[in-house]
């Protein structure tokens, strides 16, 4: 489903729609090393030994079914040794019986939801004012995605973040469609965040964006997005999509995006005896 341009504000449906259709499942799994498919389920499994669940919808199970879904999907994974933690990711307008208490019931606990945005590029891409020595830039080389993934899991409560960085790095060499942002002052980075374009759609993503609390409330979060959605629409991206915490959901709105449902991710450790 195409979203043609007949004025800044869509109807929400046609939004998700657009979602469903152009960023799950397939799309999702891009960069995997190895993907599985069990009945309507897409189980990854990407560099960071990251295991990681998604779906375009659930084909109609009902409780029973999805109860053996979750399990066998737990299986799976607890029987890869390469895989440490896994991701489940579950969307609000998803009809799933019973989804929620058969992923506690497997070991898989929530994390807070985001609001999934979506909307134009161009509404993103405008200018603002930088405080003053605060600089944007694009990384690539090591000892700055070290650095950005430092920075990041600083901000998450995340201590692994020389695993994210090499993991990172891996999908930079791998993918043409990655792009990462950092804002600096002072040789230090203050924000950061990625651009992702999904290959034949629409969007391209804004992901990762993560700002030192010292430095939040001056406009570096929104001139690192606005230089983001301008290096998507030069990629021949005209949507944007994102899944936004409550820090970064506001600003999106306030630009003009729209929020269309809630994701929540589960989180679960593999135990090998399940295997």
């Amino acid at each position: 489903m195409a979203i043609r341009k007949r004025s800044h504000q869509t109807d929400a449906a046609d939004w998700l729609a657009a979602y469903d259709q152009q960023l799950r499942g397939d799309a999702e799994t891009r960069g995997a090393v190895a993907v599985k498919h069990l009945g309507p389920l897409h189980l990854a499994t990407f560099p960071g030994q990251r295991g990681f669940i998604t779906y375009r919808d659930l084909a109609g199970a009902d409780e029973d079914a999805i109860r053996k879904l979750v399990a066998e999907a737990r299986s799976h994974f607890a029987a890869d040794p390469s895989v440490t933690r896994v991701e489940w990711k579950t969307r609000g307008h998803d009809q799933a019986p019973g989804l929620h208490d058969a992923l506690v019931d497997n070991g898989f606990n929530p994390e807070d939801p985001e609001s999934i945005m979506l909307g134009r590029a161009e509404l993103l891409a405008v200018d603002v004012t930088l405080p003053a020595g605060v600089t944007l830039r694009r990384v690539e080389e090591r000892d700055d995605v070290r650095a950005m993934a430092q920075m990041q899991a600083l901000v998450f409560g995340d201590d692994d973040f020389a695993e994210r960085a090499d993991a990172i790095l891996q999908h930079l060499r791998d993918s043409e469609e990655l792009e990462l942002w950092v804002a600096e002052h002072g040789g230090q980075i203050v924000s950061a965040g990625r651009l992702e374009r999904v290959p034949g759609t629409q969007f391209a993503g804004i992901w990762g964006g993560a700002t030192l609390p010292e430095w939040r409330g001056r406009g570096i979060y929104r001139a690192l997005t606005a230089a983001r959605a301008r290096s998507a629409l030069a990629r021949g991206a005209t949507l944007i999509h994102s899944d936004s915490t409550e820090f970064s959901r506001p600003i999106l709105e306030r630009a003009g995006l729209i929020k269309v449902a809630t994701t929540t991710p589960y989180q679960h450790t593999p135990d090998r005896k399940l295997g």
